[in-house]
């Protein structure tokens, strides 16, 4: 887990808040609280997810040196945490977030966590943020938080190649989309290594060539539907180690091992 990002828990939750620079003991309890959110609101297997826990003292007294403990659902690995006082908990799914200092009344900020969600992942995904300080809380029934992430079912698209050479350096490369369901794929987007291999022609889908790849903007395909893409390319006196991929920008993927393909 990457440690070294920002200054600080402390240093989040006292930023951009005048006056909230340690001044000393503070009196009677604080009321702690925490929010917790998750973008997006519903998760797809394979894609990226981000929980962000918001903290906030609302007085009348220091909270003294609190600690957060937020656990991402088991679906869900880890990738980074944006605070660098936070650490690794008792399991890879948990981080714990200390303050070196107290946190005056006012003083608020929080944590966001990045991971992926794990092709297999069912929902609801359970995620837990706890804050607790060392001084009394008169409210502690916002001390924590649960929530609930969905989880889709995405779409299942599966990759092939064939091709042949011709005359003259030319090759002919046939990619072969296949959508398994169970959603409909409106952005499917194909993309191909072709090296020093030049784009010469393309049919069945818009195909754009740059720096070796090639990028094609697939038509919509409902589940059980395939679609074949058609390449021309050139390389004189090359042979081409073509490798492909397609995926959604928008849907998950159950079988992310199919999605990719060598020729």
């Amino acid at each position: 887990m990457r440690r070294k990002m920002l200054a600080g828990f402390v240093g989040v939750v006292v930023a951009g808040v005048p006056g909230l620079a340690h001044a000393g003991p503070g009196w009677g309890a604080a009321d702690l609280s925490v929010r917790l959110a998750a973008r997006p609101s519903v998760a797809q297997p394979g894609q990226p997810i981000s929980y962000r826990a918001e903290v906030r003292n609302a007085g009348p007294g220091d909270a003294v040196l609190p600690v957060l403990r937020v656990t991402v659902p088991e679906g869900v690995r880890v990738v980074s945490v944006d605070v660098a006082t936070c650490d690794r908990g008792v399991n890879a799914n948990e981080v714990v977030c200390t303050s070196p200092k107290d946190i005056r009344p006012g003083g608020r900020g929080g944590v966001t966590i990045t991971g992926i969600v794990r092709p297999d992942a069912q929902g609801p995904m359970t995620a837990v943020a706890t804050l607790t300080s060392e001084v009394r809380d008169d409210d502690d029934s916002d001390n924590s938080a649960t929530l609930l992430t969905a989880v889709d079912d995405g779409a299942d698209l599966g990759l092939s190649l064939s091709g042949r050479a011709a005359r003259g350096g030319r090759y002919a490369l046939t990619a072969l989309v296949r959508n398994q369901g169970p959603h409909m794929v409106r952005d499917a987007r194909l993309y191909l290594r072709t090296g020093r291999a030049r784009l010469v022609s393309a049919i069945g889908a818009r195909c754009r060539a740059r720096l070796g790849y090639v990028a094609c903007g697939l038509r919509a395909l409902g589940p059980g539907e395939q679609l074949r893409v058609r390449l021309r390319l050139r390389a004189a006196g090359r042979q081409v180690d073509a490798r492909a991929g397609v995926y959604s920008g928008r849907l998950g993927d159950r079988n992310p091992s199919d999605n990719r393909a060598r020729l």
